[in-house]
Order: structure tokens, then sequence, then C-alpha cells
């Protein structure tokens, strides 16, 4: 009875002895993580406790507090760019910590989805810094990385703001695209190029970027699976920081350029001599020579003229960093009326909240470009136009341009080729290029497991464009239609969304690292174009109206796992569907699996470090471009206006049938791998050897096919094999490595060798191949051939025969 009457008194004992004991199982620890060079605190540094599921962010002071469980004695603190630490605990409540840089920032490479040290990356990864980048006047960003990664071959184009055309080891497809994905602040852009513009990479200024990953074999590229047979190159912009309120940075250039050299042609006099020696003093020919004395290669081209410049600003306000940036470029190509006008802005949003557990990254980038594109038909014409013949011809009708002409009417010879300089003149070919590239990245760390984060993307690429080409009836090439006026529109859209999971356990030296996530793209794109003569009563090309989309959807997953910090082993699978193919064959399943192995690791002395990798994996292709974006449906086509059928005084427009396959299914790659990296002398003398073979099957190709199997004489369908196989050496080297002075030297080489394997279902020994590579002047031959046992895009013409 005395039990129950004081009840309330025991429990309330009960309460005070179990929050007693709660108290003294679990204590409030906190303090302060700073940089122990400059005191400045470091935002983001993760504070773990060790053996427990328990930890916390520093924010933007560099602090952090956290309860620690019962039993727990050491904390780990870990930042980017610095050396790990794991300190004591002890008795107090309060644990400060000071770190020093270890690990370069530059050893952190990104991968698909995330980031791995270098050391432990199983893949083909390469990263390049903006320290590293090619100096100079730059406009494009394929520039920053000309020469400087061993299988990766960037041909810049000449033109000013072009773009380049980048190979990853050799090409693995015939008519699909042998592009390499590229992904820019984690939004995967498309391949296809923007009407008008000269490269689609020009919505961002190069001084704006911060790293170039390029990732090469399919054990690093698998996690992107359908679009990364060809390579993936992850574009990384730069971000404020909260160190400082403000820091402004200004960058110009000005250039010149020249032509190095020139076609060695005859001059004048040269011309004259040959042909008064090759006829007699009757001869027609004799008639034709002018009395002028031309170098027509110097009428065509000029010193090409440029600047730059580049204004940004960065820092933090309040808890949010910030970077934002200006840049205007002006240039004019070494052709005559080559030009290009581009203003670019950039803006980086990425705070942290919750104590940093959640943070935010917000991207804009947004590009406006005027062009002028030059006649480069000019080129050749300069090259074999008669240099006795003057530029102009204060007579003639046709612009003032020297310009051949028929005797019984005057007007201008179809068969002569035009006047050079009237050929850049004459043309006037422009665009207008607005291009917004926006992504919202979302990472949360769970509070209940900080081991675990979720990270959405959503991201938006959108172009739209509009030019013009202008030819006068004046011009000898456009008279006969009385003139030429062409009008054109593109509106592109790319959008996409993309979540995933990711789980980082560490287990005393080992770690397991799992990462699954889902993705989905739209494409979509609206064309329209017309060309009439002058007066508008002539239709010369008929008018377009081609709006097209596709989808892209994806499931992915990739395992990590680092065993006592020396074997390596990763695992990923992609399942893609593509609605460019039948609902049959629309899903492929692309797996990867590497192996790493630090045979050596840190060891003093000379020789540093090697590590052994080896690598398989698969992707698909499904990018055939804007040939066909529905190759498996049966569709009509509307005919032309010329095309029209006439039934008494009425022409009523036809419906044809299309070819199509409705059994295309995915492009395969598989790639195997094998890499040594090594380091010596205090990793003064680093590099890396790697060999890979790579075999495409069922090859994307649009080949001709007998008359009456399909309605048309050429279809894609699945059809050859193709494969590249080959060797890349990287070495680096540090002469001289002083606090106030360094020299870094290094070099690659890469060899390559691409072979077509199959081209036809069944063996044929005296199939040549499909002809490609249209010859220039539109003559309608090819001198290029798709043959077993050569290169893709041989080289097909007959042997010259000289002196007989």
């Amino acid at each position: 009875m005395k039990y129950f009457k004081h009840k309330p008194f025991f429990a309330l004992l009960v309460v005070m002895l179990l929050g007693s004991s709660f108290a003294f199982s679990q204590r409030q620890i906190s303090g302060t993580v700073v940089d122990i060079e400059t005191g400045e605190p470091l935002i983001g540094a993760s504070v773990r406790a060790v053996g427990a599921n328990a930890g916390a962010i520093t924010d933007v002071e560099g602090k952090y507090s956290f309860q620690v469980p019962e039993g727990v004695t050491q904390i780990e603190v870990s930042y980017t760019g610095f050396g790990g630490l794991t300190l004591d605990i002890g008795a107090g409540n309060v644990v400060d910590v000071r770190m020093a840089p270890g690990i370069a920032l530059e050893e952190t490479v990104i991968i698909g989805y995330g980031t791995v040290k270098k050391e432990d990356a199983t893949g083909s990864i390469l990263a390049v810094q903006s320290k590293d980048f090619n100096k100079g006047a730059l406009s494009s960003p394929q520039e920053l990385i000309v020469g400087k990664i061993a299988g990766v071959a960037v041909t810049p184009n000449a033109d000013p703001g072009g773009g380049a055309t980048i190979r990853i080891r050799g090409g693995s497809s015939l008519s699909a695209s042998n592009d390499p994905l590229i992904v820019i602040d984690g939004v995967p852009v498309g391949n296809e190029t923007v009407s008008g513009a000269r490269t689609g990479l020009n919505v961002i200024n190069p001084n704006d970027i911060e790293t170039f990953t390029v990732l090469k074999d399919a054990s690093a590229t698998a996690i992107y699976g359908s679009r990364a047979s060809n390579g993936v190159i992850l574009i990384t912009t730069k971000k404020g920081s909260l160190k400082r309120k403000i820091g402004v940075e200004y960058n110009a250039n000005v250039s010149f350029g020249q032509r190095i050299k020139e076609v060695d042609a005859l001059n004048a006099d040269e011309f004259r001599t040959l042909i008064r020696d090759y006829y007699d003093d009757n001869h027609p020919a004799q008639t034709l020579l002018g009395n002028a004395n031309t170098d027509w290669q110097s009428q065509v081209y000029q010193t090409a003229f440029g600047h730059d410049h580049n204004l940004a600003a960065s820092g933090g306000v309040g808890q949010i960093p910030y970077r934002v940036s200006l840049g205007y470029t002006d240039r004019s190509g070494v052709i005559k009326t080559d030009e290009f006008n581009r203003l670019t802005g950039a803006l980086n949003l990425s705070p942290g909240f919750l104590n940093n557990t959640l943070q935010v990254n917000l991207n804009a980038k947004v590009m406006k470009s005027k062009n002028r594109f030059a006649n480069r038909g000019a080129i050749g014409s300069a090259i074999f136009f008669d240099p006795t013949q003057p530029v102009y011809d204060q007579n003639s009708p046709y612009g003032g341009y020297f310009t051949y002409v028929n005797a019984v009417d005057g007007t201008p010879n179809p068969l002569a080729s035009a006047n050079p300089l009237a050929q850049l003149e004459l043309h006037d070919d422009k665009s207008d290029v607005t291009q917004f590239i926006t992504n919202l990245q979302v990472d949360y760390r769970f509070w209940f497991l900080p081991d675990l984060r979720a990270n959405l993307n959503i991201a938006l690429d959108k172009s739209d464009s509009e030019g013009s080409i202008f030819e006068p009836a004046t011009y000898s090439r456009a008279f006969v239609n009385g003139g030429y006026d062409k009008k054109y529109t593109q509106e592109k859209e790319n959008k996409v969304l993309e979540f995933y999971l990711n789980y980082v356990k560490s287990i005393g030296n080992s770690k397991l690292d799992l990462m699954a996530g889902y993705s989905w793209q739209h494409f979509f794109f609206d064309n329209y174009s017309v060309a009439k003569n002058i007066a508008g009563d002539k239709i010369l090309e008929a008018e377009i109206l081609n709006p097209r989309e596709y989808f892209l959807v994806s499931l992915f997953g990739r395992v990590n796992l680092s065993i006592t910090d020396r074997f390596l082993l990763t695992g990923t699978l992609r399942r893609d569907g593509s609605s460019r193919f039948a609902s049959d064959n629309r899903f492929g399943l692309f797996p990867s699996a590497a192996f790493a192995w630090k045979i050596v690791k840190d060891r003093p002395g000379s020789f540093n470090s090697l590590k052994l990798r080896l690598g398989y994996g698969e992707t698909g292709q499904q990018d055939i471009g804007d040939k066909d974006y529905y190759p498996y449906l049966a569709r009509y086509q509307k005919s032309t206006e010329s095309a029209q059928y006439q039934l008494g005084n009425q022409y009523y427009y036809t419906l044809r049938p299309n070819g199509y396959d409705a059994k295309i299914k995915w492009e395969q790659t598989a790639t195997y791998n094998a890499g040594l990296d090594f380091g010596f002398f205090d990793n003064r003398l680093n590099g890396s050897a790697e060999v890979y073979l790579r075999k495409t099957s069922d090859l994307l190709n649009f080949i001709p096919i007998p008359a009456g199997t399909n309605l048309t004489n050429f279809i894609f369908t699945n059809v050859g094999d193709l494969e590249n196989k080959g060797v890349e050496l990287s070495l680096n080297t540090l002469p001289i490595k002083r606090p106030n002075f360094s020299w870094e030297v290094g070099g690659n080489v890469t060899f390559n060798k691409n072979k077509i394997t199959r081209l036809t279902a069944t063996d044929d020994p005296n199939y040549q191949g499909v002809a490609t590579g249209d010859i220039a002047g539109g003559v309608g031959n090819k001198i290029q051939i798709h043959s077993v046992g050569y290169p893709a895009n041989s080289f097909l013409v007959y042997e010259q025969v000289y002196d007989l």
C-alpha cells in the first residue's frame, strides 16, 4: 500500500534515473575547423564519430556540433584538399581542429554522378585543371585541352569561334555519332549542332571553366550507358567561396592571325607562258588571257583581328557563395567576311543549409552570338582562278566584279568559275543564336544516417536561332534565278531530370560506396526554312517544317569497394531506353567491371607508386543525328511543290511511303582496358601506360539495299562490326620544384588502329563496301569508302599516272 501511495514519487525517480543514464550515455561536442596555414574556417568539412552513425558538417564559420554516443572516443575530420585527421575526444566537450593541406585538389577527379580520389580510380580517367590549360587567345572550350590527354584527338576548326572535332580513342561508329558525350556541370547536352551556331560549346566562356575530366574506357563511361560509346567529357565551371566577401577578376587579350603559307599556284606570267607554250597562236585560249597580275589568294585572305574580355566577381553573401561573370568576344577570320561576335554570362550559387547537410548548386549560363559565315568555296576558287584577270571590272553589271560571260547575250557563264572575291562579298550568310543552360542540383545528407545522401538534378538546355543567306541577282552564281534569299529558324530544347542515392561507409581501412539512380531526358527540335529568289515569286528550296523529339530514360547503379586501401573493385549497370527504337528493342543493358591493385603505395624514396588497372565494359549507341529520328516507324512523306500530280487543271500533293526497319536496335561497344600508373622520385616523374581493345557490333549503318526489298535505296539498319585497338603513354616530370618557382614538363603519345571487320549479314568477299565522303563541288560522286579490312572512311581513288 505504501508503494502505491508513493507511486508518483517512484515514477519521477525512475524518469530522473533514466534521464541521468541518457545524459551519461551521450554528450554534446562542438568545435571549429580551420586551415592551419591561414586560420580561415573550413566550410563543409565533415566531422564524424569513429565507429558510430553520428556527425556534422561545418557551417560558414567552420563550426560543428553533434551528440556523441557512448563508447566513442575518437572523431574523424575530412575536407577536400586537406589531409584527413583522426583525433581523440578526451574528457572535454570542445574539440577544435586545425587542418593542413594534404591531398591536392587535382588528386580528386569527377566521375559520373560523384567524385573519387585519383589514386582510387579503377577506370581510365584524366582531369585537366585550369592551371594546366593551354594559354593564349582562345575562344572555344575545346582549345583548352588540345594535346593535353593521351587518346583524345582535338582538331580545332579554323573559323573564329569555331568548334572542334573531338575523338576519344578513334570513332566507334560509321553512320551514328562519333562525338563524345559532354556533361556541363552535371547537364548532359546533346550532340546535335544548333542551326547557325559554330559550336554548341560556345555557351561557355573558356575563362569560366575549372576542370575538364575525360572518361575514356567503358568501365568509367558505362554509368552513362547509351551515350558513352565514344567517351565522356565532364566540364566543371568555377564557383564562389565564402572565404572572402568579394573578389574581382578581369582578363583580356588581343590577337592577330595570318595564314602561315599559301598553295603554290602559278602567277600571271607563269600562266601566260604555260598557255602560249601549250597552244598555238591562233588557238582561242590565247584570246582568253587577260592583262592583269592578280594574286587571288591574297584577295580572299586577310589579317584576322580579335579581342576577348572576361569580368568575374566571386565571394560570399551571408551563407551563399556566388560567382558571376560576363564575357565579350569579337573576332574576324583569316578569310574575308568571316566574323564572330559573342556575349556570355554565367552565374553560380552554391549555398549550404542545415549545417551544410543540404547543399544547393544553381548554375545558369547564357550566350548571345552573331555570326557571319564566309563562303568557303572561295578558297578553292582562289587557287585555280585565272591570275591574268582583274578583280574588278567597272563595266561589269555583276556587282562591278570581273565575271566570265556568254558571248551571245553577256549573261554569266554557268560553267565558268566565279570571281573568288565576289563569292565572299556578294554572299551574305548571317545568324543570331541565343543559348541558355541552367540546372539546379540539390544534395542532402540524411540526418539520421550521415553515410546516405540523396541528389536531385533538374536542368534545361534551350537555344533559339535564326539566320539568312542572301545573294543578289548581280552575283553570277545567283543570276539565273534572280538572286537567292533563304530564311531559317530553329528551336532546340533539352530537359533533364536525374535522381540518385549514394551510400558511403568506411570500415577500418576499407570502404563501401553504393550508388543507384534514375535519369530522364527529353530532346525537342523544331526547324523551319525556305529559299526564294529576290522577287519572292520563285521557290528555290521548298518550305520545311520539321518538329521532332525523342526521349531517353535510364536506371543505373554502381558499387565501389576498397579493400585495405590497396584492392579496388568497381561494378556498374545501366538500363537505357530510347524512343528511337520499337518497344521490343527499346531497352539495352550495359554492364561494366574494373579492378585496381595498388602494388606499391606511398613508398618513400625513388620508387613511390605502382597501380595496375583492368577493366571491361559495354556501352550503347542510338544517336543517328538528324538523319532519322524514327527509323522504326512506317511513315509517309508529302511531296514538294514541284512534284505535285496534275488531274485536269488541278494540282495535288501526293504521299509516298518512306523506308524503315522495324527491328532496328542498339549499337553496342565492348571495351577491354589495361593500365599501369606509376610514380618515381617523390612523384616528380609520373605517368601511365594503357592498352585497349574496343569492339563495336550491330553498327547503326546507313547502307544501300537491293531494289524492291524496301521503299528506299538506302536505309538505317544494324549491320557490321568495327574495332579500335591502341596504346597510350603519358609522362609528366617536375625538374624544378621550389617554393616560388616550379617547372613541369609533360607529354603523351597515342597509337590507334581502326578497322572494319564486317559489313554484311553474311560473308561476301566480292562486296566492295559503302561509298561515302562527297567530293567538293556538288558533283554527286564519292571519294571515300567503308570497306572490310580497312579503316572507316578510307579514300578510294584512281592512281595518278605521270609522264606517259
